[in-house]
């Protein structure tokens, strides 16, 4: 598949090629929610500097903050924990091993690692990579946040897939 999924904010893009090979189930279903249009509106809802972005809660399209991170389409994938967690790696978050000892993923929220994490390796299933716009992931990372680790600027996102030659 030569398709890749375009996140544009206010602050530039950052294009992500998904891993077919290492979690098929999870770049398919990152794949159909980015064509549906799931994505748009939602927003980078927790940053935490030298670790890691997320967003894909629909619950972060709604100003009430204490729901953000709380969200999904209302099913998960199952684990395909196969690739390390380095820079630019995109991963699903997912519950904890207290209510999810499977370790499967959240159905739509993602994070972004902006640098190695190899103590998440074996934990989260890492189902793509970005190939541009790193440089924006570091400028979202960097925004100041709350106390729950959620961006004081709203970092809203509209996501796209194209034909990786469609990226210059």
């Amino acid at each position: 598949m030569d398709k890749v999924v375009v996140i544009s904010t206010h602050l530039g893009e950052i294009v992500i090629e998904p891993n077919h090979e290492a979690a098929p189930l999870t770049a398919k279903n990152f794949l159909k929610l980015a064509e549906e249009g799931f994505y748009n509106q939602t927003a980078f809802h927790r940053v935490i500097p030298g670790f890691m972005i997320q967003g894909g809660d629909p619950n972060s399209r709604s100003a009430d903050r204490s729901q953000h991170g709380r969200g999904g389409p209302g099913y998960t994938i199952p684990a395909e924990i196969k690739e390390p967690h380095v820079r630019g790696s995109v991963a699903t978050a997912r519950q904890g091993d207290n209510v999810n000892p499977k370790k499967e993923s959240s159905g739509s929220q993602f994070f972004i690692n902006v640098k190695d994490n190899a103590f998440l390796n074996e934990q989260y299933t890492v189902f793509g990579r970005v190939i541009k716009g790193m440089e924006v992931a570091d400028q979202i990372v960097s925004i100041p946040r709350d106390a729950a680790d959620n961006p004081r600027e709203r970092v809203e996102m509209t996501v796209s897939v194209v034909s990786r030659s469609e990226i210059s």
